[in-house]
């Protein structure tokens, strides 16, 4: 339930998302934030807002960097897609910068870095049931639930005038697939933009957002994701589209140092890293072909969209050259 607010209603609409649609409502003195789906065409499965719903409204009591999720709505005579509302959280968002309030601590990207991972492996620690979230998802057979339903979106989403570049590499993914370590809350998208900072504490993250596709599975898909977007300072010139440019100069840890504080916090092995890096990589140009698409269809008037496919080549050459390491 919604706390009590009374006065006049304003909704401003927060950007730098590249999906959903996320609004700032202030009712007299009170904040709350609505959630809903983007316009237009949805991939099946994608942007489900009950799911997000179900998982803010019980993990907040749990995992503090959870926002609370306060009301759900199915009705779409209100807005024409279901929604929710959720707490509204302050912080600053790293994105392409690092804001002047984070700046000034010593070593900030490094220690922002560091704090992600132990946020991450503190999410993988809860028990699900004791979260009352043991029926998010079906833990068995996730990794080749997942393989399945991203090959069956880039099918959709597929322009006639590609490569075959991404089928070869689903494929190499599905014949390498590993053995699951563990069955741990999957938050699915996980990336330093989906996290926010208090301006005076660097070394803790305060909150996590878009938690629309979060499940029940193998955490090693989240530390694929992040590592997906996760710039080195031996990147070469086919992997300068990881996540803002300007990560890159922020002095964020490398990605072997996140691979060893992740294993250290959690005790899993990350010997099989490689292959969750390349999924995430593969499943990142899925997800931009769909962007563009939207683009494509004037369901989205964001410029980035315009551009954004420029990327899969790269994407593919990436997740190819990981597939690679595993011999």
């Amino acid at each position: 339930m919604l706390p009590a607010a009374q006065g006049p209603l304003q909704v401003l609409q927060f950007p730098n998302g590249s999906a959903n649609l996320t609004y700032l409502l202030r009712i007299g003195p009170h904040e709350v934030v609505l959630r809903r789906p983007p316009f237009g065409e949805i991939a099946p499965g994608a942007h489900d807002m009950r799911r997000e719903f179900k998982v803010l409204s019980r993990l907040w009591r749990h995992f503090d960097r959870a926002p609370r999720g306060y009301l759900f709505c199915d009705d779409p005579a209100v807005l024409g897609a279901d929604f929710f509302v959720m707490e509204r959280r302050r912080g600053e968002v790293v994105r392409d910068t690092m804001p002047p309030a984070l700046r000034a601590h010593p070593e900030a990207g490094r220690r922002l870095g560091f704090a992600l991972v132990e946020a991450m492996a503190d999410l993988h620690a809860l028990e699900p049931a004791a979260c009352g979230l043991a029926d998010l998802g079906r833990p068995e057979g996730f990794v080749d639930r997942q393989l399945d339903g991203w090959a069956k979106r880039w099918a959709l989403a597929r322009p006639d005038d590609t490569t075959d570049d991404m089928e070869r590499i689903h494929a190499r993914l599905a014949d390498r697939r590993p053995s699951p370590s563990r069955a741990s809350i999957v938050h699915n998208d996980l990336k330093l933009d989906n996290c926010q900072f208090a301006p005076g504490q660097p070394d803790r993250v305060a909150s996590i957002f878009d938690w629309d596709m979060t499940t029940l599975g193998e955490p090693l898909v989240d530390l694929g994701t992040l590592l997906n977007y996760w710039p080195d300072p031996d990147d070469g010139p086919d992997e300068q589209w990881r996540g803002h440019a300007g990560l890159a100069t922020m002095g964020l840890p490398s990605r072997a140092e996140v691979l060893e504080r992740y294993a250290e916090r959690t005790g899993i092995s990350v010997a099989t890293a490689d292959w969750y890096v390349a999924f995430a990589h593969w499943k990142t140009g899925v997800v931009i072909q769909q962007l563009h698409n939207r683009w494509l269809r004037g369901e989205s008037t964001d410029p980035r969209m315009a551009t954004i496919a420029d990327r899969l080549p790269a994407l593919a050459t990436t997740a190819s050259a990981v597939l690679d390491r595993l011999g």
